[in-house]
């Protein structure tokens, strides 16, 4: 990762609260970016709908997601997470780089 952070590479991590704490540390000049669900319901919807997870494992989650949605304002931007399309569109534009061709 630094080797492509010093050639100039634009990075992205997928990093839990903790993590980003860290970067935000060691790399100050890091854009840390909020990945945020549309709405509490629409994550509950979505882990429940999945079907995956035990009940207790969902309970456990969505904790982590209550301390994770209480730690926003750490970070420098918030992408809503509405599609996948639109969360990346959001995020190239935070990186200041052109999306592909569709």
């Amino acid at each position: 990762m630094l080797a492509r952070l010093e050639a100039g590479t634009a990075v992205i991590l997928e990093i839990e609260l903790q993590g980003a704490r860290q970067v935000r540390i060691t790399m100050p000049e890091a854009l840390l970016v909020f990945l945020a669900p549309p709405s509490w319901d629409e994550l509950v919807r979505r882990l429940v709908g999945r079907a995956t997870e035990a009940p207790e494992v969902i309970e456990r989650r969505l904790a982590t997601a209550k301390v994770e949605l209480a730690a926003e304002s750490e970070f420098d931007a918030t992408v809503v997470n509405a599609s996948v399309e639109e969360a990346t569109e959001a995020l190239v534009g935070l990186m200041g780089l052109s999306p592909s061709p569709r």
